[in-house]
């Protein structure tokens, strides 16, 4: 099944769009997806083929993941992610994918992938667990670990628990990486949707120090002369 997953992948690609996702996800030299492979698939096509492939095990999981090819990863997280739900009365087994999941973080290396699998696995798993890893994590040097730390907590922002969000904003308030501002910003932003005054609170002695893309992403939804207050500083 693994063989005929990679060869539906792969009898679909196209060059062009691919050439276009390289540039898109920053393949370069020195950038944060620098050597990762693109067969030019579109979400559609990769969420179809990965439906028809549920029943590959964590071992066929591994070996996408550990794949250059970055369709891979992908169709390997969706797969991850189905079978956690499908297991959502079955604690061990959903254990077991968030314990793979974590082993294999290393893996989950683009942004693209950290936001369809972490809130979905990780959010989800930590909700009747002790999220003290989400700290852990947070101070990580890895990128895409840090990454995974604050986009995990959209699962607590949806049912309307804020803690662990802000205090995972709080830890990466000055991590140095453009990655990190705008899923912090973007997850403040979702606290804000839900409860405005929980993120002023936050952002009140904060948001003159907070990185400019990261204030930026906070306040998007707030009426214009209030953003504009905060981006200068007035509030």
């Amino acid at each position: 099944m693994l063989l005929k997953l990679k060869q539906e992948l792969t009898s679909l690609s196209n060059p062009e769009k691919a050439k276009i996702l390289r540039k898109f996800f920053k393949t370069g030299k020195g950038q944060y997806g620098e050597g990762d492979i693109f067969l030019g698939l579109t979400s559609q096509q990769i969420k179809d083929i990965a439906k028809k492939f549920y029943d590959l095990n964590l071992s066929e999981m591994q070996n996408l993941l550990e794949s250059k090819i970055h369709e891979e990863r992908v169709c390997a997280l969706r797969i991850l992610v189905a079978k956690f739900n499908k297991f959502k009365k079955e604690r061990i087994k959903q254990r077991e994918i968030y314990e793979f999941y974590l082993k294999n973080s290393h893996r989950i290396n683009n942004w693209d992938l950290v936001d369809l699998s972490a809130p979905n696995i990780v959010g989800e798993f930590l909700q009747k667990e002790d999220a003290s890893i989400l700290r852990q994590l947070a101070k990580s040097s890895n990128l895409w670990e840090r990454r995974i730390a604050i986009v995990s907590t959209y699962s607590f922002i949806r049912k309307r628990s804020f803690g662990e969000t802000l205090v995972i904003s709080e830890i990466l308030l000055n991590d140095e990486h453009d990655l990190i501002h705008k899923a912090v910003g973007w997850m403040l932003r979702e606290v804000g949707k839900r409860n405005k005054n929980a993120l002023e609170i936050f952002l009140q002695p904060r948001y003159k120090k907070m990185p400019r893309t990261m204030l930026r992403y906070a306040i998007e939804k707030f009426p214009e002369e209030e953003r504009k207050k905060y981006l200068k500083g007035k509030i």
